[in-house]
């Protein structure tokens, strides 16, 4: 899952962000051992624990209140450093699919570009299940130098090389559940925690309250970031805590 580069960020959003993170309560994901498909607030799936996918269980029609993704729809962000720099970034939830461990799952193009050219490219796929828990079930990402790709580092696809699924956002979420967002052993390890329900976010877009927010951490490189979902739209804010940085949605458009 893509990572925000160094970007700057207003002190007062960064302490606020951190104040919620402090009164966050404990992960209550499941144990070690297979994890149920619809994953209730003690089924979430942790660290390397493999889970059983029911095809079945699956849909690529993503409707979870905090990040629908009909296809067509498209968000733009911007972010920036505190160097100057400016990146433009474009979320585009496309028609195609693809099964991957059996599942058929959702692909959403991402694009990363500054001063006009790609950083960084990515496909995401992405499912639902029957309690509305979002499924990440693969990317396929290149960052860019000089217009050639010069890495894939971070690419996985579950059942691959003992790649396993994890989860973005659960169906019912509450606050304090942990769970691990993607997993392949020292290539793709993310995880998250529910921080809040009750957030308040401006952004260029607009101004939304009772977002969802998450503390979403990288074991491999010590990156914490913490992410604001907007109900209906998706994601309209990710604050970086180590390098203060900030990516904001500029537009949405649903398809």
């Amino acid at each position: 899952m893509r990572k925000l580069s160094s970007i700057g960020i207003a002190i007062g959003l960064l302490a606020a962000a951190l104040g919620i993170a402090a009164c966050g309560g404990d992960g209550s994901g499941g144990g070690s051992g297979d994890t149920s498909t619809a994953a209730s607030s003690s089924q979430l799936p942790q660290g390397s624990e493999p889970v059983n996918l029911d095809p079945a269980d699956f849909t690529t029609d993503i409707t979870n209140q905090y990040w629908p993704m009909s296809p067509g729809s498209r968000w733009v962000y911007r972010e920036t450093d505190g160097k100057g720099g400016v990146q433009r970034v474009v979320v585009t939830v496309t028609d195609q699919t693809k099964v991957i461990d059996g599942v058929t799952a959702r692909a959403v193009h991402d694009v990363v570009s500054e001063d006009g050219q790609p950083v960084e490219v990515t496909d995401d796929y992405y499912a639902q299940d029957s309690s509305g828990t979002l499924w990440y079930l693969g990317e396929n990402t290149a960052e860019y130098e000089n217009g050639k790709v010069s890495s894939r580092e971070g690419s996985f696809e579950a059942g691959v090389d003992g790649a396993q699924a994890g989860v973005i956002l659960p169906g019912d979420p509450q606050v304090g559940q942990s769970y691990r967002q993607e997993y392949k052993a020292g290539e793709a390890e993310d995880q998250g925690k529910i921080l809040t329900l009750d957030g308040t976010v401006t952004v260029p877009f607009g101004h939304f309250t009772g977002a969802l927010g998450t503390e979403d951490s990288n074991p491999l490189d010590g990156s914490v970031e913490h992410k604001f979902y907007a109900k209906g739209v998706g994601p309209v804010q990710t604050l970086d805590v180590g390098t203060k940085g900030q990516e904001v949605l500029l537009s949405y458009v649903e398809g």
